[in-house]
């Protein structure tokens, strides 16, 4: 019934590129952005496999290693839709269009250093033309509405929970005297509890189900110490008069971040004129995306907007939008806190804030997201004692913090729960992706030992006929 090829996000977190082949339809769940290691991470996002020979795209959410890939699909002749929530669509007009001007401006001072060597220059991966014309393949659909894709296969879209707009995507095939079919892929689960959106779905039973693993291994520190640990953050760069770097995803968790410190700042628990700065013209129209999207709100949220408390809004909150400003703030004195993307420290504006930072024993530099391997940020929460930026090597003194109750990602405990809660008799096949190979096998130990007797989990390109 279903054929599967795992090309990304298979023993590993980036990447996410799975094919689906059924009834003779090509369908992509995801296409996502590989991050890793600089040159594996070039020459891997340009040998894209696909192209005309799709005949649709289910995305699962906007964040760059499930989406990033998408301007590429089109330049290879893809013509078909993209299929998604009103929210992701949303979000992807303006992360698509960052990660290909985040591209050249990158690329520019890697060129120069190339130039003056006398190597060839990079070109981009892929130009603002080819992001808008994928956006013009965009079809959104809501939850639980049934997508016609034809010839008796339906898509369906459930709350995830992971960020704004994000989506379990449940493919279901009609076989006849109304009996079905399911497949599920669970994207990026997120972890219960969060602040500002709903508690992910519970489907019916699945025939095979694709569900991540990134903290299959572990559980997350309670939440309650996420503000706890802020506030004494805040209160060390009040004394030193230094800076609080926080790399983070536009889409999540800077909003995240920002509901937390306007709570604090609610409860008097930190200085009412502490400067926040996000530094990232994609994180503020991120933020006014969630603004217009409150369908998305979980209870407290919209409760808190209707008492008229925004949670994104605090008494000194300043987004900064021209790279003039943000270049000027390596001149700044502190205390203060910048949040800046991306989450990885792979790109945009925080890596030119780490580089001016990082050598400064009285900053702190706060990861709050999972850090692939060979990434930046992976090496900086290694506390490497030398690290490369954009190309020179700076010396790691800042103090670096992690706090992982922050991650939008399910952790062991949320991730069984949601297991056990949609599995059934028809579940026959269980595939562990978006993890490291070390999160992927204790995925499929759990599923083992929790009833999934067919759990494996695939290595890229690896084919499966169910």
């Amino acid at each position: 019934m279903f054929n599967l090829t795992f090309h990304g996000a298979a023993q590993t977190t980036t990447g996410s590129t799975h094919l689906i082949e059924v009834k003779g339809k090509r369908i992509l769940l995801d296409c996502g952005l590989f991050q890793g290691h600089r040159k594996e991470a070039f020459e891997r996002n340009r040998q894209l496999p696909f192209g005309k020979d799709i005949d649709l795209v289910l995305l699962s959410h906007a964040h760059i290693d499930h989406c990033g890939n998408l301007p590429s699909l089109f330049r290879n002749g893809f013509t078909g839709k993209v299929h998604c929530t009103p929210a992701t669509a949303d979000l992807c007009k303006v992360l698509l269009r960052d990660s290909a001007h985040v591209q050249q401006f990158d690329l520019q001072i890697v060129n120069r250093k190339r130039k003056a060597q006398g190597q060839n220059l990079f070109e981009p991966l892929y130009t603002e033309t080819d992001v808008q014309n994928i956006l013009g393949q965009f079809e959104p659909s809501p939850l639980k509405r049934a997508i016609d894709l034809g010839d008796g296969v339906f898509a369906v879209f459930h709350e995830a929970g992971h960020i704004l707009g994000s989506a379990l995507v449940e493919i279901f095939v009609d076989v006849g005297n109304g009996k079905v079919k399911r497949l599920l892929f669970s994207g990026d689960l997120g972890q219960p509890d969060q602040p500002i959106l709903h508690h992910f779905d519970y489907p019916e039973t699945p025939d095979v189900l694709l569900i991540e693993s990134t903290y299959a291994d572990r559980d997350h520190p309670p939440a309650a110490d996420v503000k706890g640990r802020l506030k004494g953050f805040i209160e060390e760069i009040h004394q030193l008069k230094s800076k609080l770097i926080i790399p983070a995803f536009s889409v999540g968790r800077t909003q995240q971040i920002l509901y937390y410190l306007n709570e604090l700042i609610q409860e008097k628990r930190i200085p009412y004129d502490t400067p926040v700065i996000v530094d990232s013209p994609l994180s503020l129209a991120a933020t006014k995306i969630y603004d217009n999207h409150r369908e998305c709100y979980n209870d407290a949220a919209s409760e808190a907007m209707r008492k008229g408390i925004n949670p994104f809004h605090l008494p000194r909150l300043e987004f900064i939008e021209s790279p003039e400003e943000s270049m000027a703030l390596a001149k700044r004195p502190g205390p203060y806190i910048i949040i800046s993307a991306s989450g990885m420290c792979e790109g945009g504006r925080v890596v030119h804030h780490l580089a001016n930072n990082i050598s400064d024993s009285r900053n702190i530099i706060l990861i709050v997201g999972f850090q692939a391997e060979n990434t930046l940020g992976r090496k900086i929460v290694d506390k490497e004692p030398m690290v490369n930026i954009l190309g020179s090597p700076y010396r790691l003194r800042a103090r670096v913090h992690t706090i992982n109750a922050l991650s939008a990602h399910a952790d062991r405990t949320a991730l069984m729960n949601w297991f056990n809660g949609i599995k059934g008799p028809a579940l026959k096949d269980v595939f562990a992706i978006h993890g490291e190979p070390e999160k992927v096998g204790a995925m499929v130990d759990l599923l083992k030992a929790n009833g999934a007797n067919h759990a494996v989990a695939p290595v890229p390109g690896q084919k499966f006929a169910l």
